[in-house]
């Protein structure tokens, strides 16, 4: 891994602007010059190179190229899981094409959320054979063609394994990489004649009957004709070096923003209407390009039905958290699905962005604080002050939680003043924001913002963390529940399987349970290993259809029954038919398959009688595999009367019994026949290892497993010799 400090620089500084000690200190920007050439030589509009963090599975942008950082700054440090092209690229070491808008809304919506206008997308990996690096992606306009062509395809992976071998021999020399400025152009802030060209054409500009204005890539104004400063009602002297949005009252809206955003990522020329105060509409054209936009303003005629809201006059400070952030957590915020995936996000996302360091979720149990999780603090045990605290005592955090309004402290002293008893809990922190997260109308619980030095919270910022601590309130009620029934789930199927198998004479088991990714990690499979009176033991294995808790409490009765049966001595073909009985007797209208077999190694034997479930495969110990297809009869459930014939196998010393629900073989786009030949190779090939070694290769080899859309359970006996 390559570990690299942020990269991130102000404004539009460019490789050429940075100090001339830097550059002959650090030589040549590698980053910057291969995301530069590489750009230029597939006509790309914007892109960035992403290294992996050194020690965490983050990707964090170190240049960016094209546009300003902030577009994309919900992006700025990736997990490797996280659905986002970057990311994907280096989990799978392949391309990632995004053809366009529609193309992205229906792969990554969380970008399309953020991000939607029509452009297309490549991304790839920075990686040698054996290491990743990191991964870069490149955009282009929307009038791309949708599919990538071979000569972009190719110029894009051959300079990726070119940055590749520099970063490996960068490494290798132990040099350090520094950080790097992005590459985003612009115009140099001056009069016209230094941005048109000439002074005629200033002259000529400056005639002309319409506003005009020339923005960097940033949204900062380079140039202003008089007309343009007579329309907007601000002086071109203060228009000059501000964003247009930003020194003009009315003109401080998101949408008007989004426009500027929309033509430069989609390079197609945009416009909007808006109203100045107290009733003249004024049009506003927006002409892209690579370096900035060119914007014609104009009188429109009056849009009645157009009635907007007039801003108030004041003094616009930039925002604390721009609608892209905003954005982009809304969409993150509505994938997390426990507690820790809402901390994490929090602390990715709104911490970096409101310039706090440290980051604690409070929530509360049985009239007490407790932590649900905490970051950026370098003493975790100072974060316990919190833990333990009941809700009826004086402290902010407490407070907070029980009245729902929010708390902002600017310094210790004022904390201490408000709050004695804080004096004797440093955590090295000066200033503190305590969000009330308020979900649903009730308060699920407290997020507490430390900043390292002394911070003031005007009104605004103010009203900001407050909205953002309603985003959060909201996942972190869901992951609660989620957290909640997750633990329920976990307890009912732990209740329901074997704690443990049993020590057998003359048999080794083991047994593995992996619930469906998808559901509540609760299922019908099951599988269980019963000592008998006379042999060794019988052991079963089957799957009620479903994962849920319904299938659950059924799997629950069968086992038992399948239990009861065998413990008073039936055979194993009737321990079948009674279970089916008892299945229709219940009245359920699910069925179940099931294979039940009777273990006698002393006699090198075992009889099986099956319904309806997958044939368990037999290793000799020569290590041929065998499927065994046993005569059986259908599902449980189905036909009361139905007859379940047995089959004697022989067993020697040292053969490997594997029995298995449809889940280990099962996978969208597998053949099962080929699944289970498959199968049957793996235990051939690894059938002499440890039981418990066996049973987690065949679960960490088998397709079906990766995405499990249904449950697994393994059950592997292996007959052993008399000693």
């Amino acid at each position: 891994m390559v570990g690299v400090s942020d990269g991130h620089t102000s404004g539009g500084q460019t490789s050429a602007q940075a100090p001339a000690a830097a550059r002959t200190r650090v030589g040549r920007p590698l980053l910057s010059l291969a995301l530069a050439s590489m750009m230029d030589e597939v006509h790309a509009h914007s892109g960035a190179v992403y290294l992996l963090a050194a020690g965490e599975p983050v990707l964090e942008m170190a240049v960016m190229a094209g546009l300003p950082r902030a577009f994309a700054a919900p992006w700025e440090r990736v997990g490797l899981s996280a659905p986002i092209p970057v990311a994907e690229a280096v989990r799978e070491r392949r391309l990632i094409w995004v053809g366009g808008e529609e193309d992205m809304a229906a792969r990554y919506p969380r970008i399309a959320v953020v991000l939607p206008y029509p452009f297309a997308l490549a991304a790839l990996p920075v990686a040698t054979e054996t290491t990743a690096y990191g991964a870069i992606f490149v955009t282009w306009p929307g009038s791309h063609p949708p599919e990538l062509s071979d000569r972009e395809r190719d110029h894009l992976t051959a300079a990726c394994g070119r940055l590749a071998k520099r970063l490996e021999r960068t490494l290798e020399e132990s040099r350090p990489l520094p950080p790097e400025p992005d590459l985003v152009g612009g115009s140099p802030l001056g009069g016209a004649a230094g941005t048109l060209g000439t002074v005629e054409a200033a002259r000529m500009v400056a005639r002309l009957p319409y506003g005009l204005c020339s923005l960097d890539l940033h949204g900062r104004i380079s140039f202003a004709n008089a007309a343009a400063a007579e329309l907007i009602g601000v002086p071109v002297s203060k228009l000059l070096g501000t964003q247009l949005w930003a020194s003009v009252p009315w003109l401080n809206d998101p949408a008007y923003e989004d426009r500027y955003r929309a033509a430069l990522i989609s390079q197609h020329t945009t416009s909007f209407v808006a109203l100045r105060p107290p009733g003249e509409w004024l049009s506003f054209r927006l002409y892209p390009s690579t370096t900035g936009l060119s914007v014609r303003i104009s009188r429109a005629r009056a849009v009645a039905e157009m009635n907007r809201a007039e801003p108030q006059p004041g003094d616009f400070r930039p925002r604390l958290v721009t609608i892209t952030q905003v954005l982009g957590l809304a969409g993150a915020l509505t994938e997390a699905v426990t507690v820790q995936d809402v901390v994490q996000l929090v602390a990715d996302e709104i911490v970096p962005a409101v310039g706090s360091q440290a980051l604690v979720v409070l929530g509360s149990r049985a009239g007490r604080l407790h932590v649900l999780g905490h970051r950026g603090y370098p003493d975790a045990h100072t974060v316990e002050q919190f833990d333990g605290q009941p809700l009826a005592e004086q402290t902010p955090g407490a407070q907070v939680l029980t009245t729902g309004v929010p708390a902002f402290f600017e310094s210790r002293q004022q904390l201490e003043r408000l709050y004695p008893l804080q004096q004797t809990t440093p955590d090295g922190f000066a200033a503190w924001a305590y969000l009330p997260l308020i979900a649903s109308g009730r308060p699920v619980g407290t997020c507490v913002l430390a900043y390292a030095e002394p911070h003031a919270f005007p009104a605004d910022e103010r009203a900001v963390l407050t909205s953002l601590g309603g985003l959060i309130a909201q996942a972190l009620e869901r992951a609660l529940l989620y957290d909640a029934k997750h633990q329920v789930a976990h307890g009912l199927q732990e209740a329901l399987l074997p704690h443990s198998l049993p020590r057998l004479s003359g048999i080794d088991a083991a047994a593995r349970y992996l619930p469906a990714t998808q559901g509540m990690d609760i299922g019908g499979d099951f599988y269980d290993l019963v000592p008998t009176h006379g042999v060794a033991a019988a052991a079963v294995i089957g799957d009620v259809q479903g994962h849920n808790v319904t299938a659950a409490g059924l799997m629950g009765q069968i086992r038992t029954a399948v239990r009861a049966y065998t413990t008073v001595g039936q055979a194993p073909g009737d321990v079948m038919r009674s279970t089916n009985r008892l299945l229709i007797d219940l009245g359920s209208d699910r069925f179940a398959s099931c294979l039940y077999l009777r273990l006698d190694p002393a006699r090198g034997k075992a009889v099986m009688a099956r319904a309806g479930h997958p044939p368990p495969l037999l290793r000799r110990p020569d290590g041929k595999v065998r499927v065994l297809d046993l005569a059986g009869g259908p599902l449980l459930g189905i036909d009361g009367s139905a007859p379940y014939p047995t089959t004697d196998v022989d067993l020697a010393p040292g053969s490997v019994l594997a029995l298995y629900t449809d889940g280990l073989i099962e996978a969208p786009g597998t053949d099962i026949e080929d699944a289970l030949a498959d199968l049957g190779e793996l235990l051939s090939e690894a059938g002499q290892l440890p039981l418990d070694e066996l049973a987690d290769h065949l679960v960490r080899h088998s397709v079906a497993t990766r995405e499990r859309l249904d449950d697994v359970a393994l059950l592997l006996l292996r007959a052993q010799p008399d000693d």
